[in-house]
């Protein structure tokens, strides 16, 4: 079960680690109440995941292209534990071809964000994410609002 004390846990999968530290620092600078936590690749994600003494998440950013165990493979994998039934998942690749976003859907992420390339976008789609009504969002999933675009 996911435990709603006062701030927000996120984690964020992501093997480039300037995308990680520009990601951290957005976070940062945004002055949210969060506590996110970084990990290097799939494999390390999954590994964590698979701690039961964890307290969950509430939202996973996940990149898609990443060595050692990929973000479709964690996808799935997390999709078929029930005990992340309520982990809001963000796809966040630099893919924006249709077969990955359509895939993700598929598999059960819950939004699709391509990564920016400049800093204060990328600050901006965080906030948007990170103040998305997520039961409301999540309840309400469709093709059309799955693909998030700044």
């Amino acid at each position: 079960m996911i435990s709603h004390k006062d701030s927000m846990r996120i984690l964020i999968a992501d093997d480039d680690e300037d995308d990680r530290a520009f990601f951290s620092d957005a976070m940062m600078e945004l002055k949210m109440n969060n506590e996110l936590t970084l990990f290097n690749d799939g494999k390390e994600l999954m590994d964590y995941l698979a701690n039961p003494d964890i307290i969950l998440p509430h939202l996973l950013f996940l990149d898609l292209n990443m060595p050692r165990k990929s973000g479709f493979e964690c996808l799935k994998e997390i999709r078929s534990d029930l005990r992340f039934k309520e982990v809001s998942i963000a796809i966040y690749s630099t893919s924006s071809s249709e077969k990955d976003i359509e895939e993700t859907f598929v598999e059960g992420a819950n939004i699709y964000i391509n990564k920016p390339n400049d800093f204060s976008k990328l600050k901006k789609v965080v906030k948007e994410v990170l103040n998305i009504n997520w039961q409301f969002h999540s309840s309400g999933l469709n093709r059309e609002t799955f693909f998030f675009s700044i």
